[in-house]
């Protein structure tokens, strides 16, 4: 009777069970664009509330975008008043005005993939900074991925954050 139970719930199981390799592989992209502002200035308004340039989200209307700019810190995106939402990565090295980093998936939740998202301050002529973002994701990997990341992170940077940035008197 136990044999027989076994050998039935080991048929059940494979019936349920449904296997499919994953593609895997990795990829880096870079940008990089100059800023009207100080690195601490230009640092301070990819961190905290960036509701105001940031426009990729999870839900239909988002309540608010912000990064929590310490080691430990999170990326959230808050949906309502309920405080439903996602954390999209957490802070792994903060250096106000020098570099930050952050560990997560972003638009990629619910994937096996590791993706590592570092921006890097420094000065530049005319009381500017340049910014270098690089972002590097290994792991699950679907065609067209890499393409697809490099061309949200340039909607970021060059389409919302430098015409946000510019528009903003208080960091010139």
């Amino acid at each position: 009777v136990i044999i027989g139970f076994i050998l039935l719930l080991i048929l059940f199981s494979n019936t349920l069970a449904e296997n499919r390799e994953l593609q895997t592989g990795a990829f880096e992209v870079i940008h990089q664009l100059k800023l009207p502002g100080t690195p601490e200035k230009i640092y301070d308004t990819v961190t905290g509330d960036i509701s105001g340039w940031w426009d990729h989200s999870f839900s239909e209307k988002p309540r608010k975008f912000y990064i929590e700019s310490y080691p430990g810190g999170g990326f959230f995106e808050i949906f309502d008043e309920a405080g439903n939402g996602v954390k999209h990565a957490e802070v792994i090295f903060a250096g106000r005005g020098k570099i930050l980093r952050f560990d997560g998936p972003l638009g990629l939740s619910g994937y096996a993939v590791k993706v590592v998202t570092t921006y890097h301050f420094e000065s530049a002529s005319g009381d500017s900074t340049l910014l270098k973002v690089t972002v590097k994701a290994a792991g699950e990997m679907e065609a067209g991925w890499a393409a697809t990341v490099d061309q949200v992170w340039y909607h970021f940077l060059f389409e919302r954050l430098k015409p946000y940035v510019e528009g903003r008197s208080d960091l010139k």
